[in-house]
Formats: C-alpha cells, sequence, structure tokens
C-alpha cells in the first residue's frame, strides 16, 4: 500500500503537469492560424486576466489568450494564468503535505487514510485515549490550548470563520496577525502564515507580503549579505535588495544596529544593565560600528579600564576571571581588578567574580527550586524525595512503567526525542547535552540568543530555543534593561 501511495504521489502530478502542457499547445495552436494570433489583442487580454485584473497573475506574459508563466526558484509558477504555486502546500516541518499527499495548486490531495488541509490527521487511530490526549498537551498542559479538539495525537483547531487562523501543533497560533489591514487577505495574497508570521512567495516581501520587487530574490539576498555572509547580519530583514535592521531601542530613538547590512552593532558597546545613561564605552570612549574608540587614560573593551590602575589590563581582567572564560562571569564590571556586579542591588547576583547567580534557581514562574529546595551559589538543594536542576522530578512514582513510558513518546513513537531518559511520564534530558530541553527533550537551547558571549546575557532563561527575560529586562537576548533607574 505505501508503495503504491509512494507512486501514485510521483505519478499523479507529473500527469498533471503533462496534461497542463498539452492543453496549453492545443489552445494556442487553436487560437492561431498559420503563426498568426486570431484573437483581438482585447480577446487575448481577458483570457489572461485574473479576477482581480491582473494579467497572468502579474507572473508571465500573455501570448495570444495563453499565459506563459516566468520561471522562479524554488519551484515554479504554473496554471492558467500563473495562479498556482506548490510552496503553498509547505509545512512547518519543511514537507509538502507532510510527505502523504501531493500538492495541486495549492490544494493538499492526500494519501489514502490521511486528511486534512496539510494531510496531517490519520482517518483511523490505534492509539490509547489517554496517549492521544498527552500527545494533545500544550507545555503548559492544556490540551489544544483550548482551542480546538484531539484527534489521534493531532489537534484539530476550531475555526468558526472558516478561515483556518488557529493552527500550530496545539492550537497556539493566531493567524491572524497575517491578516492585510486594507484587503482582509491573509499576507495579502501572496504568502504563507505560519504561526502569525508570513512567509511570502518569490518576488513578495515585508511583514504581510505586500512588497513586490523588481529584482530577483537571490539578487536581493546578494546585496543584504554582510561580510561575514550573514543575510543582514542576522540583525534585520532583507527587503527588496535593502536591509531594515531590528530596531532594539524601545524608545524609538535611533537603534543600536545600523549599517548597509545591519553590520553595526553598538550595544556591544554599552555597560549592559544601564540602557539609559551615557553608558556607551563607559563614558570614556566613543562607539564606532561597534567598537570602543577609548579616550586617553583608558583601556578595555568598553573603555573601562583606567590607565591609572597599579594592574595592567591584562592582569586586571585575570583577577576578575576566576573559573570562567568571561569577566566576572559575565555578570559585572571589571575594575581594576575586583567586580562590581550587576545589577546594582540585586543580592541574588554575589562572589568575588559574581559567580553565584541565583536567579539560575527560578523557573519561568519565578518559583524557587520547584518549591521543593534552596539556592546555593546558583545549584538547587533538593528536599528528600525529589532531584533535578530545579528540584522538577519526584522520586517516586505511581505510574506502571508501560504507562510512563506512554506519557514520554512523541507524535512518532520516539521516547523523549531520543535525547534523554523517562521518569513517571516525563523526559529527563541527557545532563552531557545541555542545550537539550524541552517537555520531550525535542528543544535545542542553542538557538537562543546570546549577548557579550552569554546565552540570554544571563539575564532570563532560555526555553525551548526562546528567550524568557526576567522582569526588568527584554530583547531577544534579554541584553536591554527597561527597569527603574539605578
Amino acid at each position: 500500500m505505501h508503495t503504491e501511495a509512494l507512486v501514485q504521489s510521483i505519478l499523479v502530478p507529473l500527469f498533471l503537469i503533462l496534461l497542463t502542457t498539452v492543453e496549453d499547445t492545443l489552445l494556442q495552436s487553436v487560437s492561431q492560424v498559420g503563426g498568426v494570433c486570431k484573437f483581438s489583442s482585447e480577446s487575448s487580454l481577458r483570457r489572461c486576466r485574473t479576477p482581480d485584473g491582473k494579467i497572468c497573475s502579474g507572473r508571465g506574459k500573455c501570448d495570444c489568450g495563453v499565459c506563459i508563466c516566468e520561471a522562479t526558484d524554488p519551484g515554479k509558477f504554473y496554471g492558467p494564468r500563473c495562479d498556482c504555486h506548490d510552496w503553498v502546500c509547505s509545512t512547518y516541518n519543511g514537507t509538502t503535505c507532510n510527505d502523504r499527499g501531493y500538492c495541486d495548486c495549492g490544494m493538499c490531495e492526500c494519501d489514502e487514510g490521511w486528511f486534512g488541509d496539510a494531510c496531517q490527521f490519520q482517518e483511523e487511530c490505534n492509539l490509547p485515549s489517554k496517549k492521544s490526549k498527552a500527545l494533545c498537551k500544550n507545555p503548559e498542559g492544556v490540551v489544544c490550548s483550548n482551542r480546538g479538539t484531539c484527534h489521534c495525537g493531532s489537534c484539530m483547531c476550531n475555526n468558526k470563520d472558516n478561515r483556518g487562523l488557529v493552527t500550530g501543533r496545539f492550537c497556539e497560533c493566531d493567524d491572524s496577525e497575517c491578516l492585510d489591514e486594507d484587503t482582509g487577505e491573509v499576507c495579502g495574497g501572496h504568502g504563507q502564515c505560519y504561526c502569525g508570521n508570513c512567509y511570502c512567495a518569490p518576488g513578495w516581501h515585508g511583514d504581510k507580503c505586500e512588497f513586490q520587487c523588481d529584482i530577483s530574490p537571490w539578487e536581493s539576498k546578494r546585496r543584504c549579505k554582510a561580510p561575514d555572509g550573514k543575510i543582514c547580519s542576522n540583525r534585520g530583514t532583507c527587503v527588496c535588495g535593502e536591509c531594515n535592521c531590528h530596531d532594539v531601542d524601545p524608545s524609538g530613538d535611533w537603534g543600536d544596529i545600523h549599517g548597509d547590512t545591519c553590520e553595526c552593532d553598538e550595544r556591544t558597546c554599552h555597560q549592559t544593565y544601564d540602557r539609559y545613561t551615557d553608558s556607551y564605552c563607559t563614558g570614556h570612549g566613543q562607539c564606532n560600528c561597534g567598537t570602543c574608540d577609548c579616550k586617553e587614560g583608558w583601556a578595555g573593551k568598553k573603555c573601562e579600564h583606567p590607565l591609572s590602575c597599579s594592574l595592567s589590563l591584562e592582569s586586571s581582567m585575570k583577577k576578575c576571571q576566576g573559573t570562567s572564560n568571561l569577566p566576572c562571569f559575565g555578570r559585572g564590571q571589571c575594575q581594576c581588578g575586583q567586580c562590581a556586579c550587576y545589577p546594582p542591588g540585586d543580592s541574588r547576583v554575589t562572589g568575588k567574580n559574581c559567580e553565584c547567580d541565583d536567579r539560575q534557581c527560578e523557573n519561568i514562574s519565578g518559583e524557587i527550586c520547584g518549591g521543593y529546595g534552596y539556592c546555593s551559589c546558583g545549584h538547587c538543594i533538593c528536599e528528600d524525595g525529589w532531584f533535578g536542576k530545579l528540584c522538577q522530578f519526584p522520586r517516586s512514582c505511581d505510574l506502571s512503567e508501560v504507562q510512563s513510558k506512554e506519557l514520554c513518546e512523541t507524535s512518532d513513537g520516539v521516547m523523549c526525542s531520543g535525547k534523554g531518559s523517562c521518569h513517571c511520564g516525563q523526559c529527563i534530558c541527557r545532563p552531557q547535552d545541555w542545550w537539550v530541553s524541552g517537555e520531550y527533550c525535542e528543544c535545542d537551547d542553542r538557538e537562543c540568543d546570546k549577548h557579550d558571549g552569554l546565552i540570554c546575557t544571563g539575564n532570563g532563561l532560555c526555553n525551548c530555543g526562546n528567550c524568557e527575560c526576567w522582569d526588568g529586562w527584554m530583547g531577544n537576548a534579554c541584553e536591554i534593561w527597561v527597569g527603574a533607574e539605578y
């Protein structure tokens, strides 16, 4: 059965393409006599015009009532009016129709036994009800985020308006954020919405795919490529060959990130804990494209070292470094061999080299050691009967081994994503792979943003590849202080 479905998924699209080619050829041969078009210019264009008035959807030329579509990569536009493209059928995991069907002009034709707009639902289910429900729980433990129903371990999201605006594995996404304010169309009709973000068709750009470029996507990327090879230095969005740099300054003033390819990041010149004072280069230098040019009498990466200090810059940094690769463990400022921990007045960051950070004992909700232990220099000391980095695992268990393992399996039947062990229905991710996290060890915390060499700048927790900042901090890497003045 699987082989037959595979053959069908290959042959049917080929047949459709061949049929379209033959159809276009026949139409063109009928419309032309002796190489001369028998249609008037107006009649020819009318046959090529889409309902919104565009000729060949703006993606091809009209030749005697037949659209000759422009070739674009990846894939190509096709159809009688160049209005079909298979990117519409792409899914979150990068497949087309979840590899359970084929795409026909933006609609998934599913293999036998599967259904859904992306062939994501199985018609017959062999999963026990409890396991199915467990697979539908979001990270907060809510089934389908209370915005859908659970079917065989997959969420069927509620969409009363039939527009499909509630999406995501756990119905956690609100795709109404993708609606164009003027037209009301999703991504302006020129893109696909994934969890509130528009991914535009080739040739279209902008947050809602509202801009069309007169240059190819490859030329656009070439112009936006920074010297390090990254598009807009990974600090901006490329629109028609120009970089729109992410402005991390919430005041709306001139941003810290600028340059033709966003190559200048002046955040590296800041004392990160004191965002709104004149802290560029500690007030002792000028920031030029992310590098401090120090005034006379000062030295260091941020001009923090006075040359009047009896210690050399190297000796000062060595005294502040301790056992870390960063001075003051990245949690303070080194001043002539002594660490001033920040934020000032926060008793949770202590130690000669700011080596103790008791914020590391807190979970996302601010609870210390899960309520089952106490914090000692950034490490949880658990009460009897509890263990784990945050004392989150009970040693006793009232589940059978079978019940426990059922709760630890991912939707594709892999125990803890193959990256951990199962204890009482909870996954314990491999401690040697510090970056592995998540309910099913499915997350890679190396994807969390860094600043000054620290994940989440040390001012938040990395939660499944995204920084969850503590109070008073914001930014992709929790690098911006917006709390009270010191």
